[in-house]
């Protein structure tokens, strides 16, 4: 029995590029086809999460959305990882920010998830705890693609969080030990890669201040954090 389509995903192989970037929402998904990749074509629609392969300076990109969460994100990254040949996966995702270091707006990218998810328990390493890492080589892109537009990117720990409405979590010792940002996907998709033996990365706006307080819309959060898309974007054609 094929592989794909796969109950998730409907396009066939070949339909993905190499590198897919994979934002949360799909209405972000549908805003980075429509803004930056030319001859855009929608290769998967399944309960909604819009995926298009265009290309972006004559290169082939894609985009799909993950929808919330680990269990969603890691659907989807093993289904892209394994049966589409997809190599790399840059999360373009949005972040509250736990420090005063990183301010709303910020561009954060995830060197390294903490996580309160049992998602590594699967891998059957008993007492062994399976470090979710960004690739090396992808946060190197990044980070050179985000300087040469200007931008400082923070890079660090983010916390990959399994609940939003979270009640029990101690932020404040996270701080201490230098976390800058909490989400909700890139511990999976990281280990997900690992796993693959492909390639992640994480790269966040700070959409909300833990702290601060201060907050975005969902339509700010939608389509005006063009910065981070710009970076992923460059990241994926990099040599």
């Amino acid at each position: 029995m094929a592989n794909v389509p796969t109950p998730h995903i409907s396009a066939q192989l070949g339909d993905f590029a190499e590198t897919v970037l994979m934002p949360g929402d799909p209405l972000r998904s549908k805003f980075i086809a429509e803004n930056f990749l030319e001859d855009a074509v929608l290769v998967n629609n399944v309960r909604g999460v819009q995926g298009y392969t265009g290309t972006y300076k004559g290169k082939r990109v894609s985009v799909m959305a993950s929808g919330m969460g680990m269990p969603a994100i890691g659907i989807y990254a093993h289904e892209l990882f394994n049966f589409y040949d997809v190599k790399n996966i840059i999360r373009v995702g949005t972040a509250g920010g736990l420090t005063t270091d990183v301010k709303v707006r910020d561009v954060v990218m995830g060197q390294a998830a903490v996580t309160n998810s049992n998602w590594a328990a699967q891998y059957g390493t008993g007492d062994v705890k399976i470090p979710a890492i960004a690739s090396f080589d992808l946060l190197k892109k990044a980070e050179a693609a985000a300087k040469e537009i200007g931008v400082e990117p923070n890079i660090g720990l983010i916390f990959s969080s399994d609940v939003f409405y979270d009640g029990n979590t101690d932020y404040d010792k996270l701080r201490d030990l230098g976390v800058m940002a909490t989400e909700m996907e890139s511990a999976a998709l990281y280990m997900e890669a690992t796993r693959a033996g492909k390639n992640a990365l994480c790269i966040c706006t700070i959409s909300d201040h833990l702290v601060t307080g201060e907050v975005t819309t969902p339509e700010e959060r939608q389509n005006t954090f063009t910065t981070m898309m710009k970076i992923a974007l460059e990241t994926a054609i990099a040599e």
